[in-house]
């Protein structure tokens, strides 16, 4: 993998020393497994150090907060110490530099903040430990505020009842578990973090919660090395899919795109394609986790094919800047990439079945010596009767039993962590087999196995987290076998199915037959709702964008109902619309969709009595919660030219706002060379004053 690293990607000379290091780091944030040609693999709810969240300090956040608050002393977590016993005890230790020291953020700035919405969403760099699989996920959950604020309770701070400790949830087998930390973090003598650390020397937060994934895991060196799936499922509980680029099929493209804009967590961005003048491009953004390195070739920030793009589209895609943050074509992303791993919070993102839901049954279960640990199906007769087995029945439930239709049926086994620290015990080999069932709730007898073939096996047995399947079986009863390579090896599992509609239980335990419990996915109508849409309308024009909105419900707005001008919408498509075509894609009304969303929601909360407008102060109130400051004046400025006659804003008016200045921060991000201002020739400055 280092050889083909080094000789496929033309990185800067700096990337040598610390791929010679970090082998995976170049292609860690977009993937790290491995499945068949031509093939999708899903993964599903892995863990990735303790087999059971018991073996967790159990540790009241609340309780000793109010305690340290009531002594007036600081949290010391004794449970994971600033000492080198939290960060390990091999090869890391050399890495780590003289004078290490432990030290609070009120002691290494003077303005500390945790979490700030105003801060770019991709603003972590690396430290010394080799966790670039898990920063590239965590970058990956930035980009999604709901899911971020699940793991990172960003209410949290350094100012209000501040007492020294800090609280975050994990997604832990099944489970979702807080894991309390104290925040003194690694510094060198200068002051400055050894570990993950912000572009903004001032928040501390990804580094608050490197600690507390590496307390989960054990130490910090056992965050050394991993798969970005491991961390996205942490994060989420999700359902990871893993693609290979190069030997996917055709609808690549439409994958990311319907990814990128739905409810997923991906190792990289997707953009429509952009007008070339010798034709359309698909372009790929991706974000090295290093946060500096990148790609040399076409599309990158160097590169002299940004000249075939109008000035609009360079000003507003291309950012000149070692940041780690590169475009490149899709093609090249299919030769030079790996894999790609995309995480999903329901598994449906492949299936395309408009309006069906998804159902899941999780079940645990251990493999011992002399009883339960059969091992593999090996000649001649051996002992995999052995192992459990469990009964799954599937169906659908709209069909009728004339025609009936295969059921898409996902299976997931879990191996749990043999040992306190992520990386002391290596994985056992596992994998399962199913095999078409016709029996009487009774576990099968060894000769059922000598003489029925299997209809699905391992491949390979391989040493992962997870191994996991998608089916497509015909309705009716069947039963899967969960197995280690070898016989007599020893391990808990957890077993997990997903289908449309199902019923999964293990024989021969003391347990019922355990119905299938339905995955409520918030933003399920989304999906069905804009494939309907661009049936209808494969481009929207201006016209057609004032119908589609104007005929949508706005929930949080209550009565005060907005109404979109035609010329709000050519506005807003004006600035939307990048190659100057006179309408939107659909990949780009989706991102249209989730401002809106994002516009209603901030809109409401800052409405306070409902009356459709906001006034000055409200408007700053708001437009800071969207992550945009606006000064006294500047906001002012904004009432006079968006606003009504009485200098209060609706929310038509509030959207289009929203919009440009979002995309002239945007620009102002790209252009700018030392974060203070910009250069503009001529025609660029009147292309960025007159287009909107």
């Amino acid at each position: 993998m280092q050889d083909q690293s080094e000789e496929k990607l033309p990185l800067s000379d700096q990337a040598t020393e610390t791929i010679q290091e970090d082998p995976w780091g170049l292609y860690l944030h977009l993937a790290m497994s491995l499945w068949l040609p031509f093939r999708a693999r899903w993964k599903l709810g892995r863990k990735n150090s303790l087999g059971d969240s018991s073996q967790l300090p159990r540790q009241d956040y609340d309780a000793l907060r109010e305690v340290c608050l009531m002594e007036g002393r600081l949290f010391e977590d004794d449970s994971f110490p600033a000492s080198l016993h939290s960060v390990g005890s091999g090869p890391l230790l050399r890495k780590l530099p003289p004078g290490l020291q432990w030290k609070r953020p009120p002691e290494l700035h003077s303005n500390p903040q945790f979490y700030s919405p105003n801060a770019k969403r991709l603003d972590l760099c690396q430290g010394v430990v080799g966790d670039c699989w898990f920063l590239a996920a965590l970058q990956a959950l930035t980009l999604h505020q709901d899911i971020l604020s699940r793991v990172v309770p960003l209410n949290q701070n350094f100012t209000e009842k501040y007492a020294g400790i800090f609280r975050f949830w994990f997604w832990h087998f099944g489970k979702w578990v807080p894991v309390v930390i104290d925040d003194r973090l690694p510094v060198n003598a200068a002051g400055q973090l050894v570990f993950v650390s912000s572009i903004y020397k001032n928040l501390f937060w990804g580094a608050l919660l490197e600690k507390a994934y590496a307390k989960l895991s054990g130490s910090y060196e056992d965050l050394h090395r991993g798969q970005v799936s491991e961390a996205l499922v942490d994060f989420t509980g999700g359902v990871t899919m893993t693609i290979i680029p190069a030997e996917a099929s055709g609808n690549l493209w439409d994958i990311l795109t319907r990814a990128t804009c739905s409810r997923t967590l991906i190792g990289c961005q997707t953009h429509s394609g952009v007008t070339c003048k010798h034709g359309p491009e698909y372009l790929v953004k991706l974000r090295n986790p290093w946060g500096k390195v990148e790609w040399k070739g076409d599309w990158s920030d160097s590169s002299s094919t940004w000249e075939l793009l109008s000035p609009k589209e360079k000003i507003l895609l291309l950012r000149k800047s070692d940041d780690g943050e590169f475009w490149m074509t899709l093609k090249d992303f299919q030769t030079h990439f790996m894999l790609l791993v995309i995480c999903k919070l329901t598994p449906g993102l492949l299936s395309q079945e408009v309006g069906q839901k998804w159902a899941c049954t999780t079940r645990e279960g251990k493999w011992k010596k002399g009883s339960t640990a059969g091992g593999q199906m090996k000649l001649p007769r051996d002992t995999f009767w052995k192992n459990p087995q469990f009964l799954l029945s599937v169906w659908n439930p709209q069909e009728s039993t004339r025609f009936l239709k295969s059921c898409n049926v996902l299976v997931s086994l879990l191996q749990k962590p043999r040992h306190r620290h992520r990386n002391c015990k290596p994985h056992l080999a596992i994998g399962f087999y199913l095999f078409r069932y016709y029996g009487d709730q009774k576990r099968l007898p060894p000769e059922f196995f000598w003489k029925n073939a299997p209809i699905s096996w391992p491949e390979a047995f391989l040493t992962e987290k997870e191994v996991s399947r998608e089916l497509h079986l015909e309705p009716g009863t069947y039963l899967i076998v969960p197995c280690t390579s070898e016989a007599g090896q020893e391990s808990e599992f957890v077993l997990r199915v997903f289908s449309r509609k199902h019923i999964f239980h293990e024989i021969g335990c003391h347990t019922s037959a355990v119905f299938s419990k339905e995955i409520v996915d918030q933003n399920a109508g989304q999906d069905e709702f804009f494939t309907k849409l661009f049936e209808k309308y494969p481009e929207i024009n201006a016209m057609q964008l004032q119908k589609i909105l104007n005929h949508m419900t706005w929930s949080s707005l209550g009565s005060a109902k907005p109404r979109f001008s035609l010329d709000a919408c050519q506005g807003i498509l004006a600035l939307l619309d990048l190659n100057a075509s006179g309408t939107v894609s659909i990949q780009e009304f989706r991102d249209l969709w989730k401002q809106l969303m994002l516009c209603q929601e901030v809109f409401h909360k800052h409405d306070h009595n409902q009356s459709g407008y906001l006034n000055r102060t409200q408007l700053q109130a708001a437009m800071r919660d969207a992550g945009i400051m606006l000064s006294d004046d500047v906001c002012q400025l904004m009432l006079i030219r968006y606003g009504g006659p009485n200098l209060q804003i609706d929310f038509v008016s509030f959207v289009h706002l929203m919009l440009r200045a979002e995309n002239m921060e945007d620009a102002f991000q790209n252009l700018t060379q030392d974060g203070k201002g910009i250069y503009l020739q001529k025609p660029e400055w009147l292309m960025m004053t007159l287009y909107s």
